[in-house]
C-alpha cells in the first residue's frame, strides 16, 4: 500500500483535489538541505565538544542517540496525522452528498494531510542528517528504540525496517512503497572478543569487505540482520548505512524464550535470500547455516578466525603441519 499522500490520493481518484504549494501568505517550503547540513553539524560539534573531558563524556553516545530521536519522534507524529487525515478523507468520500459544504470540507482535509506530509518529510531530512552525524561519531547505524526508521523521501538515507512490521505488511497485501524493495541478503554473526585492537579492526574490515563483494553481485541488495546493537550486526548495519543499502532488522521476540533465535532464523530465511553471509556465532547461527544449505541458499562462510573462510584457514593450517 503506498504511503505517500500523492499515491494515496491517486488511489482514491482524488487528483482533482490536488492542492498547490502556493497557499496565500503561508510558507510551506521545507528547509534547504544545505542549511540543514550546516546547522546540525554546527550544533552537533558544539554539543559534543561540551562533553569532552567532562563527567558526561561516557554518556555522549546515548545523548547523541537522543538528539537524533527528537526528529524521529516528531516525524512519526506527523506521519500519524497523515494517516488520520487520510481516514477522514475516506469517510467523507463514503458520505459524499455533492454539496458545496461537503466538497469544501474534503478539500480542507486534503490540505491538512499535505501540510502534515510536508512536515514529516522535513523532519525526516533533519533526522537523517543527524543520523549521519551519529554514525560518524559512534561508528554505529542509528535506529529507534522501537518500530522502524522509514524514509519517505528518495533523497534521504535508506529505510531501516523492523522485521515483524515488514512481514505483517506483506501478509496483509500492503507492502508499502517505503518498504525495502530488492534482493534480500541475510547477515548473521555473534558478539566476539579480541586480544588486540588490530584483531578487532581486522574483523570489522572483513565484514565490510565481504559485504562489498556480495553487493557487487547483488546491485539491489537489501540487508537482513538481527539488529543487535553490538558486535557483528552493528558493524553490518553501519556498512549498510554508509552505502545507503535498505535494512530489515529482525530483533529477537523475547516472549519465545529459548526458541526466539530459531524463530528469527525461520523468518529471515522465509524472505528467500540470495545469500546468507555467516560470521562466527552460537548454535542458533550454526543452525541457520545448515537450514540455508538445505534450501539451496548460497552461504558466504566467514566463520573462521577474524572473519576468514574456515575452509581456507583449514587448508593453510594443514599445509603448515605437512611442512
Amino acid at each position: 500500500m503506498p504511503t505517500t499522500l500523492a499515491a494515496q490520493l491517486a488511489a482514491l481518484e482524488l487528483g482533482h483535489l490536488s492542492i498547490t504549494a502556493d497557499r496565500g501568505t503561508r510558507a510551506l517550503a521545507r528547509p534547504e538541505p544545505e542549511a540543514i547540513d550546516h546547522t546540525l553539524a554546527a550544533v552537533w560539534s558544539d554539543l559534543f565538544a561540551l562533553f569532552t573531558d567532562t563527567i558526561l563524556e561516557d554518556q555522549a553516545e546515548e545523548l547523541g542517540w537522543g538528539f537524533v530521536n527528537l526528529f524521529h519522534r516528531a516525524a512519526t507524529k506527523a506521519s500519524t496525522r497523515i494517516d488520520r487525515a487520510t481516514d477522514e478523507i475516506r469517510l467523507l468520500l463514503a458520505t459524499a452528498d455533492g454539496s458545496e459544504v461537503h466538497t469544501s470540507e474534503l478539500e480542507q482535509q486534503v490540505e491538512r494531510a499535505q501540510d502534515a506530509e510536508a512536515e514529516m518529510l522535513a523532519l525526516e531530512n533533519l533526522r537523517e542528517t543527524a543520523a549521519s552525524l551519529y554514525l560518524a561519531e559512534t561508528g554505529s547505524s542509528w535506529k529507534p528504540a522501537g518500530g522502524s526508521r522509514l524514509s519517505h523521501d528518495a533523497l534521504t538515507t535508506s529505510a531501516v525496517v523492523q522485521g515483524r512490521e515488514f512481514l505483517k505488511a506483506r501478509a496483509e497485501g500492503k507492502r508499502r512503497a517505503v518498504m525495502p524493495e530488492g534482493t534480500p541478503v541475510v547477515f548473521a554473526g555473534g558478539r566476539q572478543t579480541f586480544q588486540t585492537t588490530d584483531d578487532a579492526k581486522a574483523y570489522g574490515d572483513a565484514i565490510w569487505q565481504t559485504l562489498d563483494r556480495v553487493r557487487a553481485n547483488v546491485a539491489d541488495m537489501v540487508l537482513v540482520h538481527g539488529g543487535d546493537g553490538k558486535g557483528a550486526d552493528r558493524l553490518a548495519a553501519s556498512w549498510a548505512e554508509r552505502h545507503k543499502v535498505p535494512q530489515i532488522s529482525f530483533s529477537l521476540d523475547t516472549r519465545l524464550g529459548a526458541r526466539a533465535g530459531f524463530r528469527r532464523n525461520e523468518q529471515m530465511l522465509g524472505l528467500k535470500p540470495r545469500y546468507v553471509v555467516a560470521f562466527a556465532g552460537n548454535g542458533v547461527l550454526e543452525r541457520l547455516v545448515i537450514q540455508a544449505k538445505e534450501r539451496s541458499i548460497a552461504v558466504v562462510d566467514r566463520r573462521g578466525p577474524l572473519g576468514t573462510n574456515p575452509k581456507h584457514n583449514a587448508r593453510v593450517t594443514g599445509a603448515s603441519v605437512a611442512r
